[in-house]
């Protein structure tokens, strides 16, 4: 190769590595890159690895964040940064199954990543695997008692966002919610999204002297039990004039109710969600939604893991989809 380029064996050999300063020209570095693509050079990476004591991999060792098409952004997101930093991302989703969860990530500490993002599908408090904190590690949608470096949406700030846009389009004193889950807002490890949410309702309702008119409890997040809460609401002496419902799925299952009452979106009721799942464009009318930053956190999650930032939280914002679900009360 050497020959190839008309260079001396060490130039060539820094210019591979890397570590060539300014001394050969922009010319020279072409002619060994050239030389090396005739020839079919590839650089022994384990080598350089034992040298310099990094592999440019990253690990990415999640639950089920891998196979949901919703919060596969989040990968989208690690995928692309770690190649602006030049990295490669190695991804292992466990399926909850804890056995297997060891052996991925004894498998991933053995190839010498440079660091690990363990990620969770529901945002929630999670214990991190030992074998995690002796390296660089970063969480994303999720927290820990550990001392931990984390990523995770800023819930609260998108419940304040949700009824902002009620209050705004002159709803007050009539806005309903839909969700309430008492799991979920009690235990962290089940979820950390539902409690800021509804604390950032109520925050934005009581700063302009207002607050909740009905709170629907529901047992899960599905449409079938937004349906039923939605029925209910409007068994009321008092309809609400607009319903912020704590996911998607749950307002998908309000809209039903709705149409069969008679009632229509947003002329009637007027509905704003969270989330930003595939179905919410889809509906008709078009719901209006809190979208969850799952590229954002991916991405951030890389950032923070490659430089070295130290632990905390970090909150990505939450942008409103408004579509056309709102509109000011009949």
């Amino acid at each position: 190769m050497a020959r190839r380029a008309g260079l001396s064996k060490t130039a060539v050999s820094l210019v591979l590595n890397g570590r060539e300063g300014t001394r050969l020209s922009t010319e020279a570095h072409q002619r060994v890159f050239a030389a090396a693509e005739e020839l079919g050079y590839r650089p022994n990476v384990a080598a350089r690895s034992l040298r310099t004591r990094k592999t440019a991999t990253i690990a990415f060792v999640s639950d089920i964040v891998a196979t949901t098409r919703f919060a596969g952004g989040m990968i989208r997101g690690a995928l692309d940064a770690a190649r602006e930093h030049d990295h490669v991302l190695l991804i292992a989703e466990t399926q909850g199954d804890a056995a297997f969860e060891k052996h991925a990530i004894d498998a991933m500490l053995d190839r010498q990543v440079d660091g690990v993002i363990y990620a969770a599908m529901a945002t929630r408090r999670l214990t991190v695997p030992p074998a995690l904190l002796g390296g660089p590690v970063v969480l994303l949608n999720a927290t820990s008692p550990d001392d931990v470096p984390c990523v995770l949406p800023d819930d609260e700030r998108a419940g304040r966002t949700a009824a902002t846009a009620l209050l705004s389009q002159g709803h007050r004193d009539r806005i309903a919610v839909i969700g309430r889950n008492q799991l979920k807002e009690t235990d962290p490890e089940v979820s950390l999204a539902a409690d800021a949410r509804l604390h950032g309702i109520r925050a934005a309702l009581a700063e302009v002297g207002t607050k909740i008119l009905r709170e629907a409890s529901c047992p899960d997040w599905l449409p079938e039990h937004g349906h039923a809460a939605m029925r209910t609401l409007l068994r009321r002496s008092e309809r609400p004039t607009a319903v912020i419902c704590m996911n998607d799925r749950l307002a998908f299952g309000a809209y039903q109710a709705l149409a069969e009452a008679g009632l229509n979106v947003p002329q009637d009721v007027s509905i704003v969600s969270f989330d930003d799942d595939p179905i919410a464009a889809w509906l008709r009318p078009s719901l209006s939604t809190v979208a969850l930053p799952h590229e954002a956190m991916g991405r951030r999650a890389v950032d923070l893991l490659l430089g070295g930032h130290g632990a905390g939280t970090t909150l990505v914002p939450m942008a409103l989809r408004r579509r056309k679900s709102i509109a000011p009360p009949a």
